[in-house]
């Protein structure tokens, strides 16, 4: 992006309520005083059932964007439940050969990893609404300084390892919940030598215990090179025992890296995180040996 760039607004998943046409309102003004041009899908909020427009609509309004030349970049605006009634609708082609990115969060893991499975692309997991909350002020300076300045301060996040002192490979992942509606579909990710990003806003000890069993029995414990942990709102906020970290230890061998950060979930302090783009991570230590070698 940069100056005088285009970009769409979209909602793949449940349409937004009534009273949050004051937050979208906020964030265009804020957009375009930064200098950006926004273009909104007509399919943004929701029915009495939460469903903005059919799935077919849904899908035809992100299809425009993407066919849309002027169009740099696609913000969904969306969450909750119904973003994979679209991946039907999708043409991989079309969105492989263009140089957008896709941005989302929650229940958009199911298109982020859907993108990156079907066409090798990169989408990047992140709410744009954070922009108007309660830390609209550094969001925006990390968003604006990343996305038209060449910064990466978005992309900036705290973590420490919870297990082992490094990894590395291509992100996937993102909503543990929503992630696994992919299973079994020809969207679901490779995820041999990847990192696998697991957050989650609602559910408890129970829901983790399925969902972690189910990644468990589909093997994907022992495919990829490690796990970073996310925020998990409502274990952290009951305070959950055993926490996400000690819980995800049960179901993985002594060998696979585990690292945590407080940044990446549906905290309005969230950073951004690049779904299928190559990351490295490593512990304070590992990090002082590495200088220590140079």
């Amino acid at each position: 992006m940069k100056q005088g760039s285009k970009i769409g607004i979209v909602c793949c998943s449940n349409g937004l309520r009534p009273e949050q046409a004051e937050t979208i309102k906020m964030l265009v003004q804020i957009l375009e005083k930064s200098g950006l041009e926004v273009d909104l899908s007509p399919y943004l909020y929701g029915d009495e059932n939460g469903q903005a427009g059919t799935a077919k609509e849904r899908a035809g309004a992100l299809m425009k964007f993407y066919e849309d030349d002027s169009v740099t970049d696609i913000f969904d605006v969306s969450g909750g439940d119904m973003a994979n009634e679209i991946l039907s609708y999708l043409d991989f082609q079309t969105i492989a050969y263009g140089k957008k990115h896709f941005w989302g969060y929650s229940d958009l893991t199911t298109i982020i990893n859907a993108i990156y499975a079907r066409t090798g692309k990169s989408s990047v997991l992140y709410q744009i609404r954070n922009l108007t909350y309660d830390h609209s002020q550094s969001q925006i300076t990390d968003f604006l300084n990343t996305t038209l300045a060449g910064s990466s301060s978005l992309y900036d996040f705290p973590y420490e390892f919870v297990q082992g002192t490094h990894m590395e490979g291509i992100v996937v992942g993102g909503n543990i919940r929503c992630l696994l509606k992919l299973a079994g579909t020809p969207y679901w990710p490779d995820m041999r030598e990847k990192i696998l990003l697991l957050e989650s806003f609602g559910g408890k000890l129970p829901q983790m215990v399925t969902y972690l069993s189910q990644l468990s029995q589909m093997g994907v414990f022992k495919k990829v090179n490690g796990i970073l942990l996310g925020t998990f709102t409502k274990m952290e906020a009951d305070n959950c025992q055993p926490d996400m970290a000690k819980l995800l230890l049960e179901f993985t061998e002594k060998k696979t890296p585990i690292a945590k950060t407080p940044l990446i979930g549906h905290g309005t302090d969230s950073k951004a995180i690049r779904i299928g783009h190559r990351l490295k991570l490593f512990s304070a230590e590992e990090n002082k040996r590495i200088y220590k070698e140079f």
